[in-house]
């Protein structure tokens, strides 16, 4: 075990944030419980970007667009297109042979609060059998929402970040060259309105649901903005009530307010990557544990500090961890006593050299033994 291990052992794993898979080996991250903003774990209800979508023509391809002859809706929407402009060609025998047109589906998200004029980005991706869209420039195309409302009109050049090279045998192709970006290459035209706080409540949407999280932050809102302003509905929602004030003034006095928020007990497994990732408030009940000729033993033996009665202070109690791990054949199963944390068994599997899958096998089977206090994720 590396001196720094001992350091952290030593220090009884007091602040252990979580635990997570480095090259191969589980490395215990200390830190103290962090502060955060309101507003970056929270969702304000009903303030959300909305999908809009088109269809349209991408023109200038340098041949590498649609084969009008295999792709009937391309050639199609060509010819309407050009009569659009004043050039009929519907009712006449010619035969479309460019190839430098493609037919592409145009994405992108509105926010919340755009008005008219404000510009958005938007991706687009061939629709046929164009082989590149690089050079390619989009012709004006409506963006619908899904109640049929043009909110949006894109056009403009693309960029793919992609290139193809060919030669007489082989060829090349890095990224993907038929769907590309245009910044900020479409035009608001319908602003989509938000009641924010219409009716007098403002409801504040957690990103990770939690009843601890939720009632440590209808608390500091009470605290700073007066009594009964903040109530919990439920582990995901907060409804802050307005009472005369304007939403805005009130979002932004509180957006800025910290708590610590809670974390549930999980271990989160990639079995293909070899990842263990797990945060500080699992723990393990009593339990045995061997992994072939291997044994590991993890006891807490915590000890009070008794103050001089004439110095003053308090009692303490100062935590002590002690892992043996052996691997001779002649040793008894090891047992685990209840209570210390997840990391200081890991921290033992790392002094024999374990590998991230011995590691696994082990978590999966206490899981399963019920030993584990916490949700165990495999991916």
């Amino acid at each position: 075990m590396s001196n720094f291990a001992r350091r952290i052992f030593r220090k009884g794993m007091a602040v252990a944030a979580a635990t997570a898979v480095f090259c191969g080996q589980m490395v215990p991250v200390t830190a103290h419980a962090a502060s955060v903003r309101i507003k970056d774990i929270v969702d304000y209800e009903g303030v959300r970007d909305n999908p809009i979508v088109g269809y349209g023509l991408v023109v200038g391809l340098n041949g590498t667009g649609d084969r009008l002859t295999n792709t009937l809706f391309t050639r199609e929407t060509l010819v309407g297109m050009l009569n659009r402009l004043g050039v009929n060609i519907r009712d006449r025998s010619i035969q479309l042979q460019t190839h430098d047109v493609a037919t592409v589906m145009v994405t992108a998200w509105l926010p919340a609060f755009s008005h008219g004029g404000s510009h958005i980005d938007v991706t687009v991706s061939a629709v046929g059998d164009a082989q590149s869209l690089t050079g390619g420039t989009l012709v004006a195309t409506p963006l619908k929402a899904a109640d049929g409302e043009t909110y949006a009109v894109a056009q403009g050049s693309l960029v793919t970040n992609a290139f193809t090279a060919t030669g007489a045998s082989a060829s090349i192709t890095r990224n993907v060259p038929t769907s590309g970006h245009i910044a900020n290459g479409a035009s608001v035209e319908r602003e989509v309105p938000v009641l924010l706080g219409s009716s007098g409540v403002i409801h504040l949407s957690l990103k990770n649901p939690n009843f601890t999280t939720a009632n440590r932050i209808a608390n500091v809102i009470n605290k700073n903005l007066g009594k009964g302003v903040a109530k919990v509905d439920d582990p995901r929602t907060v409804a802050v009530h307005l009472q005369g004030r304007k939403a805005a003034q009130t979002l932004y006095e509180i957006g800025d307010l910290t708590i610590e928020p809670d974390t549930m007990a999980k271990v989160i497994v990639d079995e293909a990557a070899g990842t263990i990732v797990m945060g500080s408030n699992v723990r393990i009940s009593t339990v045995a544990i061997a992994q072939g000729n291997l044994t590991i033993q993890v006891a807490e033996t915590p000890q009070a500090v008794q103050p001089n009665p004439l110095a003053g202070g308090q009692t303490a109690v100062v935590p002590r961890t002690q892992v043996n791990a052996t691997t001779g054949s002649q040793e008894r199963l090891g047992i685990l006593k209840e209570g210390p944390t997840l990391s200081s068994l890991v921290t033992g599997m790392n002094a024999l050299g374990m590998g991230p899958r011995d590691m696994i096998s082990i978590l999966q089977a206490i899981k399963a033994d019920g030993a584990l206090q916490a949700d165990l994720e495999v991916r």
